[in-house]
């Protein structure tokens, strides 16, 4: 894992990823360090919750601590994202439903038209294998240029299940 992706294991990592105001205060970190009082503002929320959220993406390791500032006799906290990007195992049960409950939310208070597509293809395994190596090329590539709007991205390829026999069918 490079130095820019935090790969989620643990199930408190799992945990907070799941919380949507969790996910809303990543995305804020992802500019640069914040204090408690300036993600507040951002976020239109009260100290004591991004407080408590930010405790527990601390805890999970998804936030580090980024230096203090001395201002007017009081001292500043920063906080800042542990990585630049999430990655989450895939033999974790629910990994997949917690991420993703947490990025519809992101999607839906979208400023601005995005894309969202879902579309099943039948691939080889080595086929997977390619797509899957592009893709995360494609991720790193993407650019992060810091005066310019920010943008989620989301990737996601995956086998899917085989459908249950249907034992109430009739002949």
């Amino acid at each position: 894992m490079s130095d820019d992706a935090f790969e989620a294991e643990t199930p408190a990592q799992f945990k907070a990823l799941a919380h949507p105001f969790r996910q809303r205060l990543l995305f804020a970190l992802g500019e640069r360090p914040a204090t408690i009082s300036q993600l507040a503002v951002a976020l239109d929320a009260l100290k004591g919750n991004v407080s408590h959220h930010l405790k527990v993406l601390r805890e999970a390791g998804l936030v580090r601590d980024a230096g203090t500032r001395t201002v007017r006799g009081g001292t500043e906290r920063y906080f800042a994202r542990a990585a630049a990007r999430v990655v989450a195992p895939t033999a974790v049960p629910g990994t997949a439903a917690a991420l993703l409950g947490a990025i519809a939310t992101e999607i839906e208070r979208s400023p601005a038209e995005h894309v969202l597509t879902l579309r099943h293809v039948r691939l080889s395994a080595e086929q997977a294998a390619r797509l899957t190596e592009a893709l995360e090329e494609i991720v790193a590539a993407a650019p992060d240029t810091p005066d310019q709007p920010r943008h989620g991205l989301l990737v996601a390829l995956y086998q899917q299940a085989e459908p249950a026999p249907d034992t109430d069918a009739g002949p």
